[in-house]
Parts: structure tokens; C-alpha cells; sequence
């Protein structure tokens, strides 16, 4: 799906995607601490720390401001990829224990991506109280104790 604004991307979705991604895009933006940047990135929703706060710019391209979170409707699932989750072992666990509290169904997890088949099994609330836990400033930190050497 190509294209430039947030509101387009979620339109040319099919409603059942459409409304779990409008909900995702919400809970996220009233749960994201102050300073993240919601945009098209990597042709999914995304949430950045912008050049303005982070001129150093993502390590695997410098021109691109620094990825923390994003949102798609892939072909078989709704995707949650958070970068901290990758990054810090002990958001890591929070999030895999407090994830059966949530949702009756097993988690399905990359590094830094939660797959959900059913739109409907979403665990908003949990989604929400994980995007409220990084600062800007906090993903820098754990970012540069990472990823640059």
C-alpha cells in the first residue's frame, strides 16, 4: 500500500482492518508519551523521534529519522512493531506476562512485531499501557546503547 498520509492508508483498508487500525492508531496516540512524530513510515503507520530531537537519524540511514513504532495490515494479520520490546529484555517479559491477562489466545511475536489474525483479539488496553513507557528520550537512550557503536 503506497502512500503519503496516515488518512489514506487507513481508507483504502478493508473495514474490518480499517476499524482495527483506526482503534490501534488511537489507543497509540493517547498513550505515546509527548515528542513522538506519527507519519508514513516504511510504508506503514509510524510513530519517530524527530530529526529536530534525534539529528543523528536512524544508523541504517542517517537521512531518516529515528523508527520507535508502527502499525500495518499485512496480507494474514494486524502488526504491532515496537522497537523497545526488541531493544529491552525487561519490557520484553512485562509484555509476554502480562499479554494471557489480555487476550485468550496465544502470543504470536517476531523480535519486534505481535501478529493478531483476528482483528477483534487485539488487547487494546495492553497496547496502549506499552506505548506509555518509553519517552523519546528513553528510546534514544536504549537505542544508542544498542544499535550505535
Amino acid at each position: 500500500m503506497q502512500t503519503n498520509s496516515v488518512e489514506a492508508y487507513i481508507e483504502q483498508l478493508d473495514p474490518e482492518r480499517r476499524d482495527a487500525i483506526s482503534k490501534l492508531r488511537q489507543t497509540i496516540n493517547q498513550n505515546l508519551p509527548e515528542g513522538f512524530q506519527e507519519q508514513i513510515s516504511y510504508g506503514m503507520i509510524g510513530w519517530i523521534v524527530p530529526k529536530s530531537t534525534y539529528p543523528k537519524g536512524y544508523h541504517c540511514n542517517a537521512e531518516l529519522p529515528l523508527p520507535f513504532l508502527s502499525i500495518a495490515s499485512q496480507k494474514n494479520f494486524v502488526a504491532v512493531y515496537h522497537m523497545g520490546i526488541y531493544s529491552d529484555q525487561g519490557l520484553l517479559d512485562w509484555f509476554v506476562t502480562e499479554f494471557p491477562k489480555h487476550s485468550k489466545l496465544k502470543l504470536d511475536m517476531g523480535k519486534s512485531c505481535m501478529r493478531f489474525k483476528k482483528p477483534e483479539a487485539i488487547p487494546f488496553e495492553l497496547i496502549g499501557e506499552l506505548v506509555g513507557k518509553l519517552t523519546p528520550n528513553d528510546w534514544i537512550s536504549l537505542y544508542e546503547s544498542h544499535f550505535v557503536k
